[in-house]
């Protein structure tokens, strides 16, 4: 997959700058390559010692999407020429045993070090992200979804146009929702993070802004707008530690003229529901009363069609997120992902999917298990287990 970010820098009037990092990998729906995650991670820490640079933009060539989430088809292809990772030939054999001793075997992921570099660099971007001492815009055009979010999610000012659709649908290919999903979850209100990583359900502009998942909705036409105030603005009257509250002010009043375009709530229509079906102890009811949930329209159908057609261990492995991760900090989380990720790639669940969903386009993924209730919690839990000290993490350097 080809793919690159375009860096510029918006001059302002008062000789400061606006950093501009643009996704530019349209024709996969500006998916995320490791040399893209690499520029970003380079440029936002040149950025960040730049005195002159002001705040960044985040955004994406076209208009059907801000990013589709990680290259995928990529880590599918470091992962096809491992002979113990064939699905197909060892779900009618292979028992839970056999599924550990191949997480587990130390040679197993140490001769995977693209899946380790990929994700390292993914998180590294994400918390980077998170914590960047000075304002990032993050404009949310189209799809934003699984990596996608997991940049957008953490930026200070995050723009959703109306065409904006947010989702971690990592459920259908057998992963779960990382790039710091088991943290920005369990933000959410009760049971709704639990709803969105189990049914891979969309959040339209109106839902992420009541969901606070989102700050600003902004027609897309109007960055322009905000562009020209960005040059304009005399910056070099303005306390550093002020410049976050102008940039708020300019994209709130922008936002004003956007709103009678917000389109119609998905969600929250049936907020109550989905909170009652998914603050329940075991997984097995969170099902059942998600399908209980009354009520017509696509979207929630969608949702639960996602939810007996997703991975069950990924349903495992994302209501173990949920409940056993709701106190434990971004970094931490991050620390536990990438270890969680190389192990899911190892597994060959990740690699099922994508190859249903993605390479063949079946949409038949042979699963490890077929129902939630023949899941193993002892795999489940042999996945969680760190793959190194924590000291020797890759990510180490986040805490």
């Amino acid at each position: 997959m080809t793919g690159k970010v375009n860096i510029s820098e918006i001059r302002c009037g008062s000789g400061h700058a606006v950093g501009v990092l643009e996704l530019d990998n349209a024709s996969s729906l500006n998916a995320l390559t490791l040399t893209m995650l690499r520029t970003i991670q380079q440029q936002l820490l040149h950025w960040k010692h730049d005195e002159n640079i002001v705040s960044v933009i985040i955004q994406a060539v076209g208009e059907k999407a801000f990013c589709s989430g990680a290259d995928i088809r990529a880590l599918y292809y470091a992962l096809e020429n491992d002979p113990a990772i064939n699905v197909t030939n060892q779900t009618a054999n292979a028992t839970t045993d056999d599924y550990i001793k191949r997480i587990n075997n130390e040679q197993s992921y140490l001769a995977k070090p693209f899946l380790i570099d990929y994700f390292t660099v993914e998180y590294s971007c994400d918390y980077l992200i998170h914590n960047y001492p000075k304002p990032i815009i993050a404009w949310g055009n189209g799809l934003i979804m699984g990596g996608g979010l997991g940049l957008f999610i953490g930026a200070s000012h995050r723009v959703v146009t109306p065409s904006a659709l947010l989702a971690m649908p990592e459920v259908k290919i057998g992963l779960y929702p990382d790039v710091g999903a088991t943290w920005f979850l369990n933000q959410l209100p009760a049971g709704i993070g639990l709803f969105l990583g189990l049914t891979g359900a969309d959040v339209n502009a109106s839902d992420a802004l009541d969901l606070a998942m989102a700050d600003h909705l902004i027609v897309d036409s109007d960055r322009e707008h905000l562009i020209k105030q960005l040059k304009h603005y005399p910056w070099q009257n303005t306390a550093e530690n002020q410049v976050a509250t102008v940039i708020t002010e300019m994209l709130t009043k922008i936002a004003t003229d956007s709103e009678r375009q917000r389109p119609p709530s998905q969600m929250i229509p049936y907020f109550p529901q989905i909170q009652a079906a998914c603050v329940a102890p075991t997984l097995d009811i969170v099902y059942e009363q998600i399908n209980a949930i009354s009520g017509l329209g696509c979207w929630l159908e969608n949702a639960k069609q996602t939810l007996m057609d997703g991975s069950p261990l990924s349903a495992h492995i994302c209501f173990q997120q949920i409940h056993q991760y709701h106190q434990v900090s971004l970094a931490d989380c991050l620390l536990m992902e990438l270890s969680l990720s190389v192990r899911c790639g190892l597994v060959g669940e990740f690699k099922e999917g994508v190859r249903a969903r993605l390479i063949d386009k079946d949409n038949q993924p042979k699963w490890l298990y077929k129902t939630i209730s023949e899941v193993d919690t002892h795999l489940v839990d042999s996945l969680f287990t760190p793959l190194w000290h924590k000291q020797e993490n890759p990510l180490t350097d986040l805490l």
